[in-house]
């Protein structure tokens, strides 16, 4: 069952982004990684054909009151339609993919990873299909 207190943030279909800036006046993200890596075979049946593809995995703590209260992990392969979103640098994701009207979520999980919940959305980017995971921790419900 999942918490009441759970529901809005999972389930929710705007952007997490402008939820956490509601939510913290100091709002930030810290990228903990962003590189050329081989996704998760889960990762890859969500994307599809992403043969001769270079694959861009961006890890992220999105962090509110000075700690992380979601980890993000985004699996994006490098194409001219993902160009953009791959020079953001420390910009939260979700301000792209939610402020570009060419982009929509497709797909969206939700589940439990080691005991927090979570969920994973496709986006699709032009051709290109992205795939955002994101872990809700405890500290974002305090």
């Amino acid at each position: 069952d999942i918490h009441a207190h759970v529901l809005p943030w999972l389930l929710d279909n705007s952007s997490l982004t402008a939820k956490l800036k509601n939510k913290y006046s100091n709002f930030y993200v810290t990228v903990i990684s962003q590189m050329e890596s081989a996704p998760y075979d889960c990762e890859l049946k969500l994307l599809g054909d992403t043969k001769d593809k270079v694959i861009i995995v961006r890890e992220v703590e999105l962090m509110g009151e000075q700690q992380p209260v979601i980890f993000a992990r985004s699996v994006i392969p490098k194409t001219n339609d993902t160009e953009k979103l791959l020079a953001i640098g420390s910009r939260p994701l979700g301000e792209i993919l939610f402020d570009d009207p060419l982009i929509y979520r497709d797909q969206l999980e939700v589940g439990q990873h080691q005991g927090t919940w979570a969920r994973r959305s496709t986006f699709v980017v032009g051709t290109t299909k992205v795939l955002v995971s994101e872990i809700f921790l405890e500290k974002l419900y305090a």
